[in-house]
C-alpha cells in the first residue's frame, strides 16, 4: 500500500460519510494537496440553469437507467481522460448503512487505477489521504486492506451513522 496517490487518475474514497460537514473538511484536504476532485451526478442535476454550475463544481453527469450501468460509464470515462480523480463516498449516503457500496472498488479494477483512501477523524480533528492500493480482483483481501486502514484512522461526527467497513453480503 502506497502512502499518497500516484498517477494522474485515481478513485478518491472518503469515510465515514455521517455529516455534511464531512465533504466540507475533506474539500479543504484536497485543496490543499492540489486535487481536484470530481464528483457523479444524475444528468437531471446538470439541466437548465443548473447544469453550467454543477460542472464548474466539478460535477459529471451520469444517466441513470440507462442500458449501460453506473460503473460501466464512469470507467468510460476514466477511459477516455488523461487526468481525472472522481471522489466518491463507499456508504453512498449519511445515514446508517450496515456495508459500503462496492461500486468505487468496481470502478477503480475496471477502469485499471489505484483506489486512494481519504479518511475524516472528529475525534482527533484530523482528516486526509492516507494511502492508496490497486485493486487485485480478489474482494476479501482488499477488502482487508480498507478495513485496517479504516478502523484505525476513521471516527465519524455522528458514530451511530458510521457504516460498518464491509461490502454487502451476496450469501444473504
Amino acid at each position: 500500500m502506497d502512502k499518497t496517490p500516484v498517477g494522474k487518475k485515481y478513485v478518491l474514497i472518503g469515510a465515514p460519510h455521517t455529516s455534511n460537514w464531512d465533504w466540507f473538511f475533506a474539500l479543504l484536504v484536497m485543496m490543499g494537496l492540489g486535487i481536484k476532485p470530481r464528483w457523479v451526478g444524475k444528468d437531471s442535476l446538470f439541466r437548465g440553469i443548473m447544469g453550467p454550475i454543477m460542472r464548474w463544481t466539478g460535477g459529471i453527469s451520469v444517466e441513470r437507467g440507462a442500458r449501460k450501468n453506473f460503473v460501466g460509464q464512469i470507467i468510460d470515462i476514466y477511459d477516455a481522460r488523461e487526468n481525472l480523480v472522481i471522489a466518491l463516498a463507499p456508504e453512498g449516503t449519511r445515514k446508517y448503512v450496515d456495508h459500503w457500496k462496492s461500486g468505487f472498488y468496481h470502478i477503480a479494477q475496471g477502469a485499471q487505477v489505484p483506489v486512494a483512501m481519504g479518511f475524516v477523524n472528529f475525534e482527533e480533528k484530523k482528516c486526509g489521504v492516507g494511502g492508496c492500493f490497486i485493486p487485485s480482483g480478489n474482494l476479501d483481501e482488499d477488502m482487508k486492506i480498507l478495513q485496517e486502514f479504516y478502523t484505525k484512522k476513521t471516527r465519524g461526527r455522528f458514530l451511530e451513522q458510521q457504516a460498518q467497513i464491509r461490502f454487502k453480503n451476496k450469501a444473504k
